[in-house]
């Protein structure tokens, strides 16, 4: 493993994050620069490490979507979005909670905000690889999940409406 040098720049994760697993973030990160491979086996050990750290998500799904590794991309993000249920005791399907959002605030805790924020990043995801319908429809659901937009879906939807608009 790669030691992380006191002066390379550290990534902030979360205060709660676990030294752990911290550690091996913070290798993977610097690793990223020059190794993918093995950025990509320190990201895979910190989420084996505890995976109940939604943040191990968060860099491994970000880590495959800067790769262009959209399909890996979503596939953490699935497994993001049902780590975030489990622990916030609610239903891990985006369909199912948006028909009754008032019953499940998702803005109420840290664990919900994370689970809006990773759907906006499936929504990302399904803009990029062109599936511009399912990108829709996670982004109307997100609405009614946060109208405040909270998890910052706008910028999103803008995003898709542009490309709807070139198309």
């Amino acid at each position: 493993m790669l030691p992380v040098s006191e002066f390379e720049e550290r990534v902030l994760f979360s205060p709660h994050i676990p030294s752990a697993v911290n550690n091996l973030l913070q290798q993977a990160v610097a690793a990223n620069r020059s190794d993918f491979g093995q950025a990509e086996q320190l990201f895979k050990l910190a989420k084996q490490t505890d995976r109940s750290c939604l943040q191990t998500y968060f860099a491994l799904y970000k880590f495959y979507f800067h790769h262009k590794r959209l399909h890996d991309a979503e596939s953490e993000i699935r497994a993001a979005l049902e780590e975030a249920a489990r622990q916030g005791g609610f239903p891990s399907d985006f369909r199912r909670l948006a028909r009754q959002p008032l019953k499940w605030d998702l803005c109420a805790n840290e664990i919900g905000l994370y689970y809006l924020y990773t759907l906006k990043a499936l929504a990302f995801v399904k803009l990029r690889k062109q599936q511009d319908i399912e990108a829709q429809v996670i982004l109307t659901l997100l609405q009614d999940l946060d109208p405040e937009d909270r998890c910052g879906a706008s910028v999103i939807r803008s995003l898709a409406e542009a490309v709807e608009e070139s198309s």
